[in-house]
């Protein structure tokens, strides 16, 4: 049995097995809806269990809850809201509504109440900051409709993705039995930094012996000038060939990115935690973002480490801070604190640099990315 129970003590599954069941509950549906990339994400790890324990979109009074405290109003930590948007009048509670995804059928929602959120607070207390500059606050302020509506949902069929996309229970049943799962989340291509980081945080005294690393990036929507989620996709495919090792495991997560720095990090934590982590890599300046004006960061470099510390008992997910590493001409990739004490000459290359030589067709040093990355990100610019 994996070591880690979902949050919440029970793995939710919403999701009907049986055709009979299927047309039932499509037929109780007095209208259809399209949604929209992000909406799509939510309502799959609402019916896949991903955001145990929750079972439909967040009503007022659990909107209001998260919002202000980071918690269910039962008290259990939970980092983001997670609501249905809409501009339309015509919906109403009460109604019974088909979810869909192109012709593909994904879900129905009983919608149970209809508010009028508070955007500012809820960016402010989400994202630390009701400025539209940042990423996330943005996203509220012009993505999402007018009105937020709570709603009970009814899983019919899995999203069809360029990326496979496994249930928590599903990504469960490939795990060790009992022994530490330390989830390692991106949204970008993993370079060489980032691998010898997830694979180093195995040697981490708050690792058991026999621990294994789940790469579990994010494929949903992320900020606007983000790698698209399939080029990402085929990266990690390739570097999972290159880098095969039982002590990695790789799987997909359909999210969609906020950006939110400390609270993202609780969020990725508790989904992890359904996924069977029983701990987190948390990253420098984790899920931050830059001001689109000042380019200044919006969180500080441990803001989300130190949250993330703070809350990882409660959550039941114990946080791994990531190692500060740096690539050195004598030594490799040392911690940059040992790169100091040794004098040891390091090596840097910005991500800006990257991306110009990426498009100028230069060669990229293999010390700063895999070969087979490179060549991915090439083919699809």
């Amino acid at each position: 049995m994996v070591k880690q129970t979902p949050h919440g003590g029970t793995l939710i599954d919403l999701m009907l097995k049986t055709d009979a069941e299927k047309e039932a509950a499509v037929a109780k549906c007095t209208s259809e809806l399209q949604l929209t990339p992000r909406q799509l994400c939510d309502v799959e790890l609402i019916m896949n269990g991903g955001f145990s324990p929750i079972t439909g979109f967040m009503d007022e009074a659990t909107y209001q809850s998260v919002v202000e405290n980071c918690a269910l109003p039962d008290g259990l930590i939970f980092g983001l809201p997670v609501v249905f948007d809409t501009d339309s009048e015509d919906l109403q509670p009460g109604m019974t509504v088909l979810l869909k995804d192109g012709d593909a059928t994904i879900a129905t929602v009983e919608f149970t109440d209809k508010f009028l959120p508070n955007k500012p607070l809820e960016c402010l207390k989400c994202y630390g900051t009701s400025q539209i500059e940042h990423p996330g606050a943005l996203m509220v302020a012009t993505e999402r409709g007018k009105y937020y509506m709570g709603g009970k949902i009814t899983g019919l069929n899995l999203p069809v993705r360029d990326f496979p996309c496994k249930t928590p229970a599903e990504v469960r049943a490939t795990l060790p039995e009992d022994k530490d799962v330390v989830a390692f989340q991106c949204r970008n291509p993993v370079h060489r930094a980032h691998y010898e980081l997830f694979t180093r945080a195995l040697d981490d005294a708050l690792v058991g012996e026999g621990g294994v690393v789940l790469v579990h990036p994010t494929c949903g929507p992320t900020q606007a000038d983000d790698i698209p989620g399939d080029v990402r996709y085929k990266t990690y495919e390739v570097l999972k060939e290159e880098t095969k090792n039982d002590r990695t495991r790789w799987e997909y997560l359909p999210y969609s990115m906020h950006m939110a720095g400390p609270r993202e990090a609780i969020q990725h934590m508790m989904i992890r935690k359904n996924f069977g982590c029983t701990h987190f890599i948390i990253g420098r300046d984790m899920a931050g973002s830059k001001s689109s004006v000042t380019g200044d960061d919006f969180y500080g470099a441990y803001d989300a480490q130190d949250f993330a510390k703070l809350k990882g008992p409660e959550l039941g997910v114990m946080p791994v801070p990531s190692l500060n590493l740096v690539y050195t001409e004598e030594e490799g990739y040392v911690t940059a604190d040992e790169a100091k004490e040794k004098g040891l000459g390091e090596k840097k290359l910005s991500g800006t640099k990257f991306r110009q030589m990426l498009r100028g067709g230069e060669d990229i040093p293999e010390w700063f990315a895999f070969k087979s990355v490179v060549k991915v990100l090439r083919e699809n610019n």
